[in-house]
């Protein structure tokens, strides 16, 4: 996998913009994800989709802080070794 898709690498949070198609209004299946940083900028420059540390793939554009942050982010995240600024 290139490094600027590599999941794994210093992260930061952005918004799953994924909603359920099996009704109700969608934002309990919303969630900020665990991305790595340079991604986030480059997915706003360019448009391309980005890759969670869950695996999630979208293409950023709403504020994360509003949502919860994934469960499966938090947990793969909790469970890596601290990295160079820990």
């Amino acid at each position: 996998m290139p490094e600027s898709l590599d999941p794994l690498s210093s992260g930061d949070t952005l918004l799953d913009e994924r909603t359920s198609t099996t009704g109700g209004d969608g934002d309990h299946e919303r969630f900020a994800h665990y991305v790595p940083k340079d991604r986030i900028v480059e997915s706003a420059v360019t448009g391309e989709p980005i890759v969670a540390l869950c695996g999630k793939v979208w293409v950023p554009s709403r504020d994360p802080s509003r949502f919860p942050i994934c469960p499966d982010c938090d947990k793969i995240f909790r469970g890596l070794p601290p990295g160079k600024d820990k």
